[in-house]
């Protein structure tokens, strides 16, 4: 009996040991259970951030291709405007040149308006010489008319004598 009661208390022992056992296995399935769903929590909260994150992605990748499609027309507006600038130094070049020949011109006008004044100035000098000497001539054409007169009529008494 002894025997019996060596293995009861064996058994007894052994019993609260796996009683002791499965309560601290119980703990630990608690604890991995709080811990699985704090790891399934984590995850879906990861996975929420996941999408929130490729959906940021999508759109910083769209923003990407709108910024190079800029940045392209951007260069292309870049290298219209070094056209532009250049079109507009030559340009700018040709109305310095179109200045310089303006003013050349003017002074040309000036010297031809000061010579036409200077042979205006002569031509109503020689307009007033002449006119003096068609007064003279018209003049002399009366004294040679009266002259021619006078020799005509000496001419017709010398003739009647």
């Amino acid at each position: 009996m002894e025997q019996i009661r060596q293995r009861m208390a064996a058994l007894r022992t052994e019993a609260d040991e796996s009683a002791s056992k499965a309560e601290e296995y119980k703990n630990k399935v608690k604890s991995l259970e709080t811990e699985t769903t704090q790891k399934e929590q984590e995850i879906t909260s990861l996975t929420h951030r996941n999408q929130v994150l490729e959906g940021e992605v999508e759109k910083l990748e769209a923003l990407v291709k709108t910024f190079k499609d800029e940045a392209g027309a951007g260069a292309a507006a870049g290298s219209q405007a070094e056209a532009m600038q250049r079109k507009i130094q030559v340009l700018e070049e040709e109305a310095e040149e179109s200045d310089r020949t303006i003013r050349e011109l003017n002074e040309k006008l000036r010297q031809t308006d000061v010579k036409s004044g200077h042979y205006e100035r002569k031509v109503q000098a020689l307009e007033q010489e002449r006119d003096q000497w068609e007064a003279k001539f018209e003049e002399m054409q009366k004294k040679f008319n009266e002259k021619e007169a006078e020799l005509k009529a000496l001419a017709d008494e010398l003739n009647a004598i």
